[in-house]
């Protein structure tokens, strides 16, 4: 059988393809299996099956067997028939295949090295590697080898399309020498692309680097919220379970109610005796009965005894006292205890309390007696040192590790600034205000008007964000350098935050100007 022939009985009547899977019907015709699987999905809507060769009719679907020994067989034929293809055999060498060295496109012929050894040797003789298409490699004008290289067509070219033609006057190059000058342009390419890929990789790795930290540190957030939550509950199930024993209490108050009540009941039933008693008397018309009875040693009975107003009574009131301003501020107390343990869980800190210090006060600032307000006065200050900056202030307290929160009121006039600044920061001159030197950081308001601004070494920047809100919080992380500032409207805002790397112990620092600021305790 010719290789014609066992190719035609290898190919599936349906995509006329060589078999892919190839299963077999009853009827003993061969398929490839997703095709007859396709034909039966089709003609199961009318429940008729039927073999598209020769319409062989099947009661029901027919199961489909997998016909091995044809499957290797399709195989074996398409792996040899591709390796016939790849391979260029000796054009001289008839009665037995040679596997060609090269090929001469001007004889149109492939060489094996025996035939090679006799070939000729001049340069109209272009030797390449096997190959069995010429049409690419010869002028399809004249016919002949194309040994040149047209720069401005990017066109190869025989000799004849130098000499006449469209190429006449063009730069041209020997083919061989155009080839490595592109070969020199592609290698520079492929440096750029290697470095290019290096780079993309290195982004990949640092992409990827960022993707596993973020992961891990959501994975982190998610479980510290997790477990503030639980934390909450179980603060506020306790403060839920202090405050309802306190008022189970009171059914002690109720008890004492229950028995005042059953023995001013008792009483109420003797009391209704004795009137009953007495009506009857009032109502006899026979002296001697009447003076009978009260002779008849019943003395008591006719004695009326003071009883004690109830409402009056020590027992009433206290069973009446349900103490509800106690009760509220067990509630509020508990209420503030769970936030601040839930601020402590959140930012990993307490509060900080600060204070500031009188010593580093400006002559144009007055501080109140409980350090925590700070407000601009046209009076200079007594006892103020001269060389410092007139209206500022730092805290008494530095910040040289670990986290740190404080929140801050501000005049709704005025201009003022609230940041950290180190101790070495200018005392005096314009580059002693926070903000405007290397040294110092803050958030500042222009006066009359609410547009925020972050400085630092003079450089501003502008934060688009106008509020009537006049609270605020500074955050500072000092290990991770990080110093953030909160507006505490509703919600609370993030207005910016400053990433650099602290390198002396800060103070918390406050700048006023016909305005004032208040730490909040």
């Amino acid at each position: 059988m010719s290789s014609t022939d066992l190719k035609e009985e290898l190919t599936c009547p349906i995509c006329l393809n060589l078999f892919t899977d190839p299963v077999t019907l009853k009827c003993g015709h061969n398929y490839c299996q997703e095709c007859i699987e396709a034909v039966l999905d089709t003609q199961e809507r009318s429940a008729a099956f039927t073999c598209p060769h020769c319409r062989t009719e099947f009661q029901e679907r027919p199961v489909l067997q997998r016909n091995t020994t044809l499957c290797n067989i399709a195989e074996h034929f398409l792996a040899q028939e591709e390796q016939e293809e790849c391979e260029v055999f000796c054009t001289y060498c008839v009665h037995t295949p040679v596997v060609a060295t090269k090929t001469c496109l001007l004889c149109e012929a492939s060489l094996c090295d025996l035939h090679l050894t006799v070939h000729s040797k001049s340069p109209e003789h272009t030797l390449i590697q096997p190959t069995k298409s010429f049409k690419n490699r010869k002028c399809s004008v004249h016919k002949k080898v194309l040994v040149y290289y047209c720069t401005e067509d990017a066109e190869c070219l025989c000799v004849s399309c130098c000499l006449a033609g469209d190429h006449i006057g063009h730069q041209v190059e020997p083919l061989n020498e155009a080839t490595e000058k592109k070969k020199e342009k592609l290698g520079n390419v492929l440096k750029e692309m290697i470095q290019s890929r290096e780079n993309t990789e290195e982004r990949i790795w640092r992409l990827k680097e960022q993707q596993h930290r973020l992961h891990k540190k959501t994975a982190g957030e998610s479980e510290r919220v997790t477990d503030l939550f639980r934390s909450i509950r179980r603060m506020l199930d306790d403060l839920e379970k202090k405050v309802l024993s306190h008022i189970s209490t009171q059914d002690d108050h109720v008890s004492l109610l229950s028995d005042l009540i059953h023995e001013m009941e008792i009483k109420k039933d003797e009391m209704c005796s004795k009137i009953s008693h007495l009506e009857e008397l009032c109502r006899m018309t026979d002296p001697w009965s009447i003076l009978q009875e009260s002779q008849s040693g019943q003395e008591d009975f006719f004695v009326v005894r003071e009883e004690p107003i109830l409402v009056e009574s020590k027992e009433f009131r206290a069973a009446d006292d349900l103490d509800a301003v106690q009760i509220s501020e067990t509630l509020c107390k508990g209420f503030t205890d769970v936030m601040t343990c839930a601020r402590k869980r959140i930012f990993g800190h307490e509060e900080t309390d600060l204070l500031l210090d009188v010593r580093t006060s400006g002559m144009n600032l007055e501080i109140s007696d409980d350090l925590k307000l700070a407000s601009w006065s046209q009076i200079k200050q007594p006892g103020v040192r001269k060389n410092l900056q007139r209206c500022q202030v730092l805290s008494t307290q530095p910040f040289n590790s670990g986290r740190h929160c404080w929140e801050v009121e501000t005049s709704k006039s005025g201009t003022w600034s609230l940041g950290v600044c180190y101790p070495s920061m200018p005392k005096c001159g314009d580059i002693a205000n926070i903000g405007y030197n290397n040294k110092s950081w803050c958030l500042s308001k222009v006066h009359n008007n609410n547009q925020y601004s972050v400085l630092h070494n003079d450089h501003e920047v502008l934060i688009d964000q106008k509020s009537p809100c006049h609270r605020f919080r500074l955050y500072l992380d000092y290990e991770a350098g990080q110093l953030s500032f909160f507006e505490l409207s509703d919600p609370i805002k993030l207005l910016h935050v400053v990433k650099t790397k602290f390198r002396e112990p800060l103070h918390a620092a406050f700048y006023v100007c016909n305005a004032w600021v208040r730490i909040q305790s």
